[in-house]
């Protein structure tokens, strides 16, 4: 999670909880000119889209007069979903046993990308396994995570 994106949650946290959801995770997607403010939100009930338009309308107002962000952006509010992205190391931790998608900012044993079991955290490090061979992972190079969803 970049610096600009936990600063998003320490602001956005409170409003979110008031409002009785969890927030999941932000993301701040940049693709030229264009910058998506993605949040998502999650209960023990689930997420309906009348959830996410109360957050929409909750968190706009917010951003509205903190303006955390000097771009113009979207704002989109979502249910992390059957595929999560994993953000923190609690996700890590409730993802253990789970198979997970792993996407690193720099590249480690030739290889960007590995899919596998997770089996542990340990300190600052994952542990997944490919094909059957372990792969310890630094949490600070995983840019990012999902879960994979089994149909």
């Amino acid at each position: 999670m970049t610096k600009q994106e936990q600063q998003l949650v320490e602001l956005l946290q409170p409003t979110v909880d008031a409002a009785g959801f969890h927030l999941w995770g932000v993301e701040l997607l940049r693709a030229g000119r264009h910058t998506t403010l993605r949040i998502y939100i999650d209960h023990a009930d689930g997420i309906t889209v009348e959830d996410c338009a109360l957050i929409s309308r909750e968190v706009s107002a917010l951003l509205d007069v903190e303006d955390p962000i000097p771009t113009e952006y979207v704002l989109e509010v979502s249910s992390p979903g059957l595929d999560r992205p994993l953000f923190s190391e609690a996700h890590y931790q409730q993802a253990i046993g789970q198979r997970i998608e792993v996407k690193l900012a720099i590249p480690q044993d030739g290889r960007r990308r590995f899919k596998g079991l997770l089996t542990a955290l340990d300190g600052d490090m994952l542990v997944i396994e490919v094909d059957g061979k372990p792969y310890r992972l630094l949490l600070d190079n995983i840019d990012k995570a999902n879960v994979v969803p089994v149909f």
